[in-house]
């Protein structure tokens, strides 16, 4: 399976490095780019108009070698009829979270809207693909989610669907949020999808000879290795100093396939270490806003605990440079991926 597996992510990547060269002077002749807000990091004015949505080729790049990576698999193994199960409703999620991106980053580099997507507008549009992947799931992989370092599992019953519907939506925000530094998303999502396509092809071995249990198992190895394949060729590109960014059309495809991967593998737990720097993303935005709401109501004046929010550029104004950034959270995703790894071991 492992052979299966990195062929889906050196297609990914070679056609990441084919594809790019030609679509970077194609956004830069249509002016696709990113805007850069003034009250960030004074830095990243210097990144006005760098072109945006390069999540586009991200995205191909990963069904692409996963669709290949799926009909060479089925070939071998006769399993077409079996793929189903696992396939679409994982195209599903990835791309219909990339879609809502897709939007946004329409509506800001090609209408030049700056606003993009009302808040609503984007909560809406998560909530639709939470609900129905949250609902697919309910009926078709089960309303219980594993538990760490057990071989047990909790079941959620009806709550299931609310609660997934919501995780969903937390992750593909949490992918959002963590891309403001050049090369962040794309590296911590390397690292992290390659310890998640361990994690199934290791409970591919442990799911003996029922064979749709083998085929789910293989094919969320193969979209989190085409992933990681396309992520490591984006950041020929992405590296800072970024010559392109994957806007939100990349980061919320990231998200879906992110949380896709967890509950089909009803590995939800094991989200908070794979994800840790994302999920910090969102968590310090939260302390952020509440602490100077709450500061505001009692003492008329707002505090803040972190100089700026996502915490990532806490880190840029605290004087670390991109670079060491993006290096400090590769490093804090694999630490916690081998542990994530580590607390499925009774199931392999």
């Amino acid at each position: 399976m492992l052979i299966y597996c990195l062929g889906a992510a050196l297609l990914a990547m070679a056609l990441m490095l084919l594809v790019m060269p030609v679509f970077l002077p194609f956004l830069k002749k249509l002016k696709f780019g990113q805007t850069i807000y003034d009250k960030g990091p004074q830095a990243h004015l210097a990144k006005q108009g760098t072109p945006n949505m390069g999540g586009i080729v991200i995205a191909g790049a990963t069904v692409i070698a996963f669709l290949a990576g799926a009909v060479v698999l089925a070939v071998r193994t006769g399993t077409f009829g079996e793929m189903h199960r696992t396939l679409w409703p994982l195209l599903f999620v990835a791309l219909g979270s990339m879609a809502v991106g897709f939007a946004d980053d329409f509506i800001k580099d090609v209408k030049k809207n700056h606003e993009g997507l009302k808040p609503m507008q984007k909560i809406a549009g998560q909530v639709v693909v939470g609900l129905l992947f949250s609902i697919y799931c309910y009926f078709a992989v089960g309303s219980d989610v594993i538990l760490p370092f057990t071989r047990n599992t909790w079941n959620l019953g009806i709550f299931y669907i609310p609660i997934m519907t919501v995780l969903v939506i937390f992750m593909t925000n949490s992918a959002n949020l963590q891309d403001g530094v050049d090369g962040i998303l794309s590296s911590v999502t390397a690292v992290g999808m390659t310890a998640f396509g361990m994690m199934a092809v290791f409970l591919l071995n442990g799911a003996g000879a029922l064979l749709e249990e083998n085929i789910h198992f293989a094919l969320i190895a193969l979209m989190c290795f085409a992933l990681t394949g396309a992520c490591i060729g984006f950041l020929r590109f992405n590296r800072h100093p970024a010559q392109i960014f994957m806007g939100d059309t990349g980061s919320m495809f990231i998200g879906g396939v992110m949380v896709g991967v967890g509950m089909l593998m009803k590995c939800q737990f094991v989200l908070i270490p794979v994800c840790f720097t994302c999920i910090m993303s969102s968590v310090s935005v939260m302390i952020q806003t509440t602490y100077f709401k709450y500061t505001k109501k009692k003492y008329g004046k707002g505090k803040r605990i972190f100089k700026m929010t996502p915490i990532h550029h806490h880190f840029e104004l605290s004087g670390m440079k991109e670079n060491q950034i993006v290096l400090m959270y590769a490093a804090v995703t694999l630490a916690l991926c081998v542990f994530a790894v580590w607390s499925l071991s009774p199931l392999y």
